[in-house]
Formats: C-alpha cells, structure tokens, sequence
C-alpha cells in the first residue's frame, strides 16, 4: 500500500484552507461593495444624478463633440468601449498582474464606463470594495443609457486639472473655445489630461503636457484612428502656452 507523504498532506491541507479564505474574502468584499452601491443610490438615484449633470450649466451632448476628441479619448481610455459590456476583462487581467508584480492596487483596468460611475457615486479612493461598487453600478449604466450617452457624461464629468470639471469647462478655461471649435491638437490634449490632471494639465507643465498628447496620438495610431504621419504633423505643429514657458 502507498503511504502519503505527510509534507504533502501539510501542503494540500495549507492550499485547501488559502483557498476557501479566498472565497470567503471575495464574498466579503462582493457583499460590501453592494452595499456601498445600495447606499449611494440610496441617497440619489443613478437617475436623478444623470439628470443633474445634464441640467447643469455647459454640459456638452455627444453632437458637440468633435469625432477626432472622441476617437482620442477611446482610443487612450478604452480602446474596446464600443463593443465590451461596462468591462472589459483583457484589460482587468491585464491590470491585475501589474498589480501583482508591483505588489499594490495600482491599476484596475477600469474603462470609461467604470469611470463614469466612479464620477458619478463613488470618491476616488482606491479599495476592492469600491471596485466591486462599481461594477454593481456599470450594469446598471449600460443597461439604462447608450454608449453615447455613456460617454458624453463621462467627459461632463471628468476632472480635467486646474479646477475644471468636465469638457466645456476645460476647452474654454484652457482655450477660450467650445468643445466643437477644439484643433486636433487641443482635442489629443484634453483627451489626456483626466488620466492625471495634476500632471497633464498645462497650466501645470507644458513639457507633461506635450508629453502626453504624444502617448493619445500613438495610441490613436495603434487603433488605426490615425496614421503616423498625420500624428507626427500634429505634435509638431501647435502654438499651445503653459506653465513651463
């Protein structure tokens, strides 16, 4: 009769029991993050917080947009928005393995509608529970509303550095424009910014700035929104004032 060996017990006893903590954890967390979800609509309902961002002064409809801002945004933001249902589980992996290797909670692979529903009920902090929040919450955002929908209140209500809060504000504090009137390059600028407003802004450093219009228009080119030449056209040529001159 083959006797086991009893450091292999140990192991498969120690994997068992990891195993269940997991699974006890993640039902934990899943239970905390509905709730969270519950008691923000509780306080306002998904409807209701819709409905005063699109009453609020300078909110820009997706018609407003220029198709190059849009293609801009998708593309550095979230590549696969128009097809994925609210997430989008390549870049979840993705991002949990660089998560893993940094040994911190980094990244979440969020796309823009997870974004939206962080602006929209949530604070920015940066825990599981909030995660799983929102994901309670995407479902509900795809089911109600359309892509374009979902994307016009995401850029309402992004944070775009030095105060402003949402694309009309940003165009014109940074541009004196409208959304409509933005050139490609203030257009690749924006769509950039919400990423880190502290960094990107230009009142903050134009150098950051330019830096990060070069990273939009490289991800518009691996999209195949753009060719290289016409990205390589548009960086060079922009007349854009900030804090670094």
């Amino acid at each position: 009769m083959k006797i086991r060996h009893p450091i292999r017990k140990i192991i498969g006893t120690l994997l068992i029991t990891l195993l269940y903590a997991a699974l006890a954890l993640g039902i934990l967390v899943g239970v905390k993050g509905y709730r969270m979800y519950e008691d923000a609509i509780s306080q306002m309902s998904l409807e209701e917080r819709v409905e005063s961002i699109r009453d609020g002064e300078g909110f820009t409809h997706y018609s407003e947009l220029t198709e190059f801002y849009i293609k801009a945004v998708i593309s550095v933001e979230d590549h696969r928005f128009m097809n994925h249902f609210g997430l989008d589980p390549i870049a979840i992996c993705r991002a949990a393995w660089r998560d893993i290797m940094a040994g911190s909670f980094k990244e979440g692979g969020s796309t823009i509608t997870q974004q939206l529903a962080k602006n929209l009920l949530f604070n920015q902090d940066k825990t599981m529970e909030r995660k799983v929040a929102e994901i309670f919450a995407v479902f509900d955002i795809e089911e109600q509303y359309s892509k374009e929908e979902i994307f016009e209140l995401y850029v309402n209500t992004s944070n775009f550095g030095s105060g402003y809060y949402g694309i009309s504000e940003a165009s014109e504090g940074y541009f004196n424009k409208l959304p409509s009137e933005l050139t490609d390059y203030e257009s690749a600028l924006l769509a950039g910014v919400p990423n880190a407003p502290s960094l990107y802004s230009p009142d903050v450093s134009l150098n950051l700035a330019s830096q990060r219009v070069g990273q939009v228009l490289q991800s518009m080119v691996r999209e195949n929104a753009l060719s290289q030449g016409e990205a390589d056209d548009i960086q060079e040529n922009t007349e854009i004032k900030g804090a670094d001159e």
